[in-house]
């Protein structure tokens, strides 16, 4: 049988997602228990939600080969919900942020992801490898919290270069193997072989009990034993007195997941010369955070560091995310003793070299290329990705990309002027050339020569278009200027919609249906 692309099957691929599957899942152990201690909430809450939601958005998802799971982003904004009002309204915003993102993806709003400015995207790819590197370094601690030193520190910064190395010369001799699971194996191995004192994911579990212990029940507070599933959701869960406290909550979940993975879907298409489905993936992440708040989990979004080690170990496919889920149920189940002797410096290190991976070297030399605007909102979104978190970074950054983008044309209404004899007198003609909106409406404005004009003014659209109400209201009040100094001015090639909307100068519009151009004018509804 002919094992061709053209034929549906392809062994090498199905291998290569499933090898790089099982090298994401051993990294998501360790960020699904940091990003459940960062949440304030059990291990196990994040271990099964990076099952749930990666195992649904990679089976129903609109970008294969991207993984999402437990998140960083989030955790961050879950941690002031659960300090506050506790672990079970935790659960009924996660499922609320679900439903509004199947409500974005029904929508279809995804697709104004494309609207996202180029500064703003490597602004953010950029703060989240300094985010990934920062988050490393928090593992220079022992289990007791104390920051490593002398032998164990040594330890550690050579499991961290071995595994780096490892990674980076295995794929020169062979990549039959992703270079990433190699590198995790053999530094591991000679952990064991030769008795190295290393930190271990086993010891950063110890805080809150093994592995093994907290799936059967013996963990922190006994566990999750004889817990129903819907009674971790709060008592009064249908009631408006719920819905007050997790809706601003469930909406800053919503805009940080929601971007997150869209902006990560981004990235991976640029990586794969390939083009993801936004709306789809929408409805995907929403239906899976609702299962996960349903079952009791913190739910998740799209994860760059976890995505740029799937792409780049050759999982492209649906399988490698599915892969990627059920190995690291398996790891839950059945191989944590074997996982808790994994050293966190292999991890560390696989980090680090997604850091590199990820972080946008070339936007330096970019930057030179740059108008000043574009760079310092590049610079801004890093900085503000780092400082606050993701949402914030890209909204500010769309914001001012948008505001310089109005200000620059604002800058291009121009008038031509010229004369001509109309009713036997001489009549100044104004040709407008550039959009007439917000922006620019006060300079169209100064623009006119009121006293000096002559008793007839003509003033020409037909270059020029009125984009909002702003415009509209801007050729008003020149009607009204003109008016008040008993002069008569003529307006032409305006849009039907554009006459209709005027006021007090709609009985000076020259109507020509041949020539009149038709366009919509923006009201703001």
């Amino acid at each position: 049988m002919d094992s061709s692309p053209a034929t549906g099957f392809d062994w090498r691929k199905y291998k290569a997602d499933t090898l790089s599957g099982i090298t994401v899942s051993l990294a998501l152990v360790p960020e699904a228990v940091a990003f459940s201690f960062v949440a304030g909430v059990h291990p196990l809450v994040g271990l099964f939600a990076a099952i749930i939601v990666g195992f649904i958005t990679s089976m129903f998802g609109g970008r294969p080969g991207m993984i999402s799971a437990a998140a960083g982003s989030l955790a961050v904004v879950m941690m002031h919900l659960v300090m506050e009002h506790g672990v079970h309204y935790l659960f009924a915003a996660v499922i609320l942020m679900g439903m509004f993102q199947i409500f974005i993806g029904a929508m279809k709003w995804g697709r104004f992801i494309r609207m996202v400015p180029s500064p703003v995207m490597l602004g953010f790819v950029n703060g989240l490898a300094l985010i990934i590197l920062m988050a490393q370094f928090t593992q220079f601690k022992d289990a007791s919290g104390s920051w490593l030193a002398g032998d164990a520190l040594y330890a550690m910064i050579g499991i961290i270069a071995a595994t780096m190395a490892i990674i980076y010369i295995l794929p020169r001799f062979t990549k039959a193997v992703p270079s990433a699971l190699a590198a995790i194996i053999l530094v591991s191995a000679v952990v064991m072989i030769f008795d190295i004192h290393a930190v271990t994911v086993g010891d950063r579990a110890s805080v809150h009990g093994t592995i093994e212990s907290l799936i059967f029940g013996d963990g922190l507070e006994g566990g999750f034993q004889g817990a129903s599933w819907w009674g971790l959701l709060p008592a009064d869960f249908f009631s408006f007195h719920t819905l007050w406290i997790i809706l601003p909550y469930a909406i800053i979940l919503t805009i940080v997941g929601t971007t997150e993975s869209l902006l990560t879907m981004t990235l991976i298409d640029d990586i794969t010369q390939t083009r993801g489905k936004g709306n789809k993936e929408c409805i995907a992440l929403g239906a899976a955070n609702c299962t996960a708040g349903a079952f009791g989990t913190m739910g998740g979004c799209a994860l760059i560091g976890q995505s740029m080690i799937n792409v780049n170990s050759g999982g492209i496919g649906r399988l490698s995310g599915i892969s990627a889920a059920v190995g690291l149920l398996t790891i839950v189940l059945i191989a944590s003793p074997l996982i808790e002797d994994v050293p966190i410096g292999a991890l560390v290190g696989l980090m680090f070299f997604v850091v590199i991976a990820t972080f946008n070297w070339s936007s330096w030399n970019i930057m030179r290329g740059m108008t000043k605007t574009d760079a310092f909102i590049m610079v801004l979104v890093t900085a503000l990705t780092v400082i606050f978190d993701l949402a914030v970074a890209v909204i500010a950054g769309v914001i001012v990309s948008a505001l310089v983008f109005a200000w620059q044309h604002a800058q291009r209404v121009l008038l031509e002027t010229s004369t001509v004899e109309k009713d036997g007198k001489t009549a100044k003609v104004y040709k407008v050339n550039g959009p007439l909106f917000f922006a620019s409406a006060q300079n169209f404005l100064d623009m006119f020569d009121l006293k000096n004009d002559p008793e007839c003014v003509i003033i020409d659209f037909q270059h020029s278009r009125v984009y909002d109400h702003t415009g509209v209201e801007a050729i008003d009040t020149l009607t009204k200027r003109y008016k008040a100094l008993d002069k008569k001015i003529v307006l032409r090639h305006l849009s039907p919609e554009c006459q209709e909307l005027l006021s007090d100068a709609k009985d000076l519009v020259e109507v020509n249906v041949s020539e009149d151009p038709h366009y919509h004018v923006s009201l703001g509804k």
